[in-house]
């Protein structure tokens, strides 16, 4: 890989090269990089799980609404929020954990996504291609029921893995300015939102969404269709409940 146009040209990779796998040891010596990340306190609340067992990956595909991306998959990694290990070492040292709550978990969630987002970096300089899942959370009690997580360990990121066998073109960005402020935060006024979107929703693959949707504008897309509020309540009441059951406070 060309290293140099590394950003400005990485791709998600959702159709692998089931022809060579990735080994076990490739993956560690790839997570041992990752694991340089930043992380708070360096307490390293985290865990990941590796699946390679083809029946494993299909025991874990329902739960991820049996995307492509994991049905072809060569690996499949599990980033988990993982207080059990902290707490026991705590318990161990005479002394108790005090990160089951709302700001143990967001600076567990936030260190997981470091060390995730890390490790895709790194397998994607060597030639992997990576593919975030944006359903662990949807399905974290199947998820968790299936890799036999514990009490205090969090599904939070699936991360499939494979050599690429697609080359897909690069996904639109907003431009720079509609995310970047400076000294403080610019309130963008309606017309400037308006252009902030406008190359996106110009786009032949937007267009289609709207048409095959049936809605007026990409933005009734994700907000009526893709991402309703009524499923996002759904989930987020589903997700707490869970979050309850492996004893997080919130």
């Amino acid at each position: 890989m060309d290293t140099n146009n590394y950003f400005s040209t990485r791709r998600t990779i959702r159709k692998y090269d089931l022809s060579r796998p990735v080994s076990e040891v490739f993956l560690r010596e790839l997570l041992a990089k990752a694991s340089r990340a930043a992380n708070t306190g360096n307490m390293q609340i985290y865990s990941v799980i590796i699946n390679r067992d083809p029946e494993k990956i299909a025991a874990l595909a329902p739960a991820h609404f049996c995307q492509p991306a994991i049905k072809g998959a060569a690996a499949v990694l599990t980033f988990c929020l993982d207080l059990n290990r902290f707490n026991r070492w705590c318990e161990l040292n005479g002394t108790q954990g005090g990160m089951n709550n709302l700001q143990g978990f967001t600076w567990g969630v936030i260190d997981t996504s470091i060390f995730a987002q890390q490790f895709c970096t790194v397998a994607e300089m060597e030639g992997l291609g990576t593919c975030y899942l944006g359903t662990t959370t949807y399905n974290a009690s199947q998820i968790s029921d299936a890799l036999a997580l514990p009490s205090d360990v969090i599904p939070v990121i699936t991360v499939t893995v494979g050599y690429p066998a697609e080359t897909p073109e690069l996904q639109d960005r907003l431009p720079l300015d509609a995310v970047v402020h400076s000294e403080s935060y610019h309130n963008p006024t309606d017309a400037e939102i308006r252009e902030f979107y406008a190359a996106e929703e110009a786009t032949p693959a937007s267009m289609k969404f709207v048409t095959e949707n049936g809605k007026q504008n990409l933005a009734q897309v994700f907000a009526e269709i893709r991402y309703p509020k009524a499923a996002n309540e759904q989930f987020s009441r589903v997700y707490k409940e869970f979050l309850k059951d492996k004893g997080i406070s919130l």
